[in-house]
């Protein structure tokens, strides 16, 4: 039966299933969040240096088995790591297809998001007809300073300096490849620059932020009026910054 909406949006996806009696085992020891604390988690699947191979939301779509969400293209990654990681666990790592919509409002059922900014889910192989393009999910994304693999999110980019600390790891659960240096920089140092929203009338990705004549950042992301960009925690938060010939402040 088809949904009812009145906004909803493709949402393009990548998708790994992990399934068996050790899923639930081998995925904690290979990701960055626990995967016991709720039945959706984001979470990472990093290097040993704590560097980004791909952002994952994960599903627990029963007791023993998970649906691993990540971003187009990377869904070979994700399998090939795990695959190389499994040695006896008892799980089976396979692709899926599916088609994802992201659905506002309302009152139906998915894995949730907070990716936008307002009250959303992510549904699967449902009869939602889109009714936003992906230039307006783009905005929505932009807006609610959620960072993206490609834009702000790669193998240079460290997970704290997009803010996924605060989503996508936990410090209390067991050892993972990555764990490390992540656990080290949370608690022992600091980062020189973070993933910051910016209010600018106009700029494109890779634009210089310009603060006192300096440049403390580049834009990674923008629409009309907001943009997101990496600046340098030194600059506080009332800076007049300027983006190309447009003044810019941090939002």
């Amino acid at each position: 039966m088809a949904i009812v909406t009145t906004r909803a949006a493709a949402r393009p996806r990548d998708y790994v299933r992990v399934a068996g009696p050790d899923a639930e085992a081998f995925l904690q020891r290979m990701i960055s969040n626990d995967v016991t604390a709720s039945d959706v988690v984001d979470a990472l699947l990093l290097t040993p240096k704590g560097r980004v191979i791909a952002p994952l939301r994960v599903w627990r779509r029963g007791e023993h088995e998970f649906l691993l969400l990540t971003e187009p293209g990377l869904g070979d990654a994700v399998r090939a790591t795990l695959l190389l990681a499994r040695f006896a666990a008892k799980c089976e790592i396979e692709a899926e297809e599916h088609a994802s919509t992201i659905v506002f409002g309302g009152e139906e059922t998915g894995i949730a998001t907070r990716d936008y900014g307002e009250p959303a889910v992510e549904v699967l192989d449902a009869a939602v007809p889109p009714t936003l393009d992906a230039d307006e999910l783009e905005r929505l994304r932009i807006e609610a300073g959620t960072p993206a693999w490609g834009t702000e999110i790669d193998d240079r980019i460290l997970p704290a300096e997009a803010g996924l600390d605060e989503r996508a790891i936990s410090y209390t659960k067991g050892c993972y490849p990555g764990q490390e240096p992540i656990a080290r920089l949370h608690f022992r140092g600091h980062v020189n620059r973070r993933l910051r929203r910016l209010e600018v009338e106009s700029a494109s990705p890779g634009d210089e932020i310009v603060w006192n004549e300096k440049v403390v950042g580049r834009v990674t992301s923008a629409v009309r009026g907001r943009a997101l960009g990496y600046v340098r925690t030194e600059v506080p938060d009332d800076a007049s910054l300027r983006i190309g010939a447009a003044d810019a402040r941090l939002h």
